[in-house]
């Protein structure tokens, strides 16, 4: 399946096919043993010596990057000044819709293409399902949201792919029937594939809750102990600045600064810098007012998305159509994924204009909702 577009009227063509190729992992990866065979899609990157210049931000300095990740929500206005700014934001808006069409204005576009397809559905968490709240740790879905992935789940395999650990956002979730992917997809759980040997090094079989059996999949393990040192010294580091909070998501830390008053953004990043220093195989990420410490590996959430369809057995299948729905920088590795592997739709979630490698928008995890039920409604439309 090949997937072209103007993002206006996307037309799916047959693509040319694929190599298996593999590639053979050496024993310079202290942490992945001598000889693992791993798949082109799992291929670990090998670690470089840094120079404690934060990684992403090389080309600006890191408080420009801390912004400019962090746009501000838009805001009722209150007087003639700023009744004009949301008229003029609001036409930004729509022309930037132009680009990137409500996915629920285009929802009839979208399941004709998907007729005679299977629909696979893969959904970050905050800001998507969630609304996006000061205190990370009450970042609560509602019943209704629930209960409509629920239904969603009932007719395509769904999995939430979250920056939080697999356990947190499965405890905020607690839906049985969804496949779960935390820190960017590094700690997966999906279902057994006959070929798991390809992901030995990396991956074993267990039980869910319900006693189903599934697959583990944790491609940076190793960086456990390093990781729960890191959030560590980066707890002890941001203490005394007001408005920080460090959770620690298993397999990467963050480092929020939205309770941060702006003046002090320059100390939360100068602290994460000062101990990013002494660990040249972690890296930093930036996502909506959070800085993200990662193992440095070849994998985010676009290869979860890869990982996951081959674990579904739907992965180059010519009548699947995969849909990523989610608000973060982070989300773009899966929308990347789907657009440069002529694969499916990336539909970003966001309020004001960004670039993105999407093809669709939604407002709000209102509108998320909205469109999950839609989706259900065809489905059963469809059976009849």
């Amino acid at each position: 399946m090949d997937l072209k577009s103007n993002h206006t009227s996307p037309v799916l063509t047959d693509p040319p096919p694929s190599s298996q190729s593999r590639l053979r992992v050496t024993s310079l990866l202290t942490y992945s043993p001598p000889g693992a065979v791993f798949s082109p899609g799992l291929f670990l990157t090998i670690p470089r010596k840094k120079s404690g210049i934060l990684d992403d931000v090389r080309a600006c300095s890191w408080l420009d990057a801390m912004k400019s990740s962090s746009p501000p929500h838009r805001k009722i206005a209150k007087d003639v000044n700023n009744e004009n700014a949301s008229s003029d934001a609001d036409v930004a808006y729509r022309i930037w819709m132009v680009k990137f069409p409500s996915a629920l204005k285009s929802f009839e576009q979208i399941t004709n293409f998907a007729k005679g397809k299977r629909i696979a559905l893969f959904l970050d968490y905050d800001g998507t399902l969630s609304p996006i709240v000061d205190n990370p740790d009450c970042a609560f879905m509602s019943d209704a949201m629930r209960a409509t992935v629920k239904k969603v789940a009932k007719y395509f395999p769904t999995a939430i792919i979250s920056g939080r650990s697999r356990d947190k956002v499965y405890e905020f979730v607690g839906l049985t029937e969804l496949y779960y992917a935390g820190s960017h997809g590094m700690d997966i759980m999906g279902p057994v594939k006959q070929s798991i040997s390809e992901y030995h090094a990396n991956g074993f079989s267990s039980t869910d809750k319900e006693g189903k059996d599934v697959n583990l999949f944790q491609p940076a393990a190793e960086f456990l102990p390093m990781i729960d040192k890191v959030y560590r010294s980066l707890v002890e580091s941001t203490k005394a600045i007001e408005g920080a909070n460090v959770e620690n998501n298993k397999f990467c830390v963050s480092v929020h600064y939205r309770n941060v008053d702006e003046k002090s953004w320059a100390m939360v990043a100068q602290c994460v810098d000062d101990i990013l220093k002494d660990y040249p195989r972690l890296r930093l990420t930036h996502g909506r007012k959070v800085l993200e410490v990662r193992p440095v590996i070849n994998w985010d959430k676009g290869k979860a998305v890869t990982f996951l369809l081959e674990s579904l057995g739907l992965n180059d299948c010519d009548d699947v159509l995969p849909i990523y729905v989610g608000d973060d920088r982070t989300d773009e590795d899966a929308f990347k994924v789907l657009r440069e592997g002529n694969r499916g739709y990336g539909i970003l979630v966001s309020n004001v204009p960004k670039e993105s490698n999407a093809f669709y928008s939604l407002k709000d995890p209102a509108e998320v909702m909205e469109f999950l039920k839609s989706l259900v409604f065809w489905k059963n439309s469809s059976a009849l």
